[in-house]
Formats: C-alpha cells, structure tokens, sequence
C-alpha cells in the first residue's frame, strides 16, 4: 500500500457515533473490529494483530463486537 495519510484522530468505539469516512484504520492493540463501511454493511474482522493497517472506508467502528485497542482514524 502507498497511501500517504494527512490526519489521524483517536477512534472510540460506539454503537451509535459516527466518524468522518476514514482511508484506513490503524489498531494499535490486538483484537476484533467491527465497522460499518462507507457502503452501508456492518462487518467484523477478527483476531487483528497489533500495529495492523485495515486500509479500509468505514463511517463508524461500533463498540458491539470491537476487542481491539488503541484505534486511529486514518485520513
């Protein structure tokens, strides 16, 4: 991947915020992450390692389902 990104922004998990439309997702401690993407599905992708890039759009990482830690909105 050669995305270069201009911002970031802490993610919290929740079932009912949204987020500006992300470019990626960086997790910053293991687990899963559910998301609902720029479409409109709601996904999860388990067992993420630490200090992975999910070069994914979503428009809200929910709590339900999210294990993961240290989440960064990359923009």
């Amino acid at each position: 991947m050669n995305t270069v990104f201009t911002s970031a922004n802490s993610v919290t998990p929740s079932n009912t915020a949204t987020i500006r439309m992300t470019a990626g997702l960086w997790i910053g401690g293991a687990g899963n992450v559910a998301v609902t993407t720029k479409g409109g599905q709601t996904t999860t992708f388990t067992a993420v390692p630490a200090g992975t890039l999910l070069p994914i759009a979503v428009t809200q990482v929910l709590a339900t389902g999210t294990t993961a830690t240290a989440i960064v909105a990359m923009y």
